[in-house]
């Protein structure tokens, strides 16, 4: 059986030169996941895009959080701060 593949926020725009150049635009909804709908990708490339070893030399994406995740750091700042209150 397949594993989910996951899905990463586009935190910089950027034209990806190894998919047709297909343009990847942070902040606007359909343009800012990466990968787009249908393509294939692979570690190397997303641990390229995580960090600064691409052409541009900054992280352009970083891992969407699950909505159980985002749920646990509300939670976790919630608590954070009741405490320095």
């Amino acid at each position: 059986m397949e594993g989910k593949e996951e899905k990463y926020e586009v935190i910089e725009s950027f034209r990806d030169l190894k998919d047709e150049e297909h343009i990847y635009l942070k902040d606007v909804e359909g343009k800012n996941i990466y990968p787009r709908e249908g393509l294939k990708t692979n570690k190397k490339r997303i641990e390229e895009l995580l960090t600064n070893k691409n052409k541009i030399g900054k992280p352009l994406i970083r891992k969407l959080k699950e909505k159980t995740e985002l749920k646990e750091e509300i939670s976790e700042n919630r608590q954070e701060n009741e405490l320095e209150e």
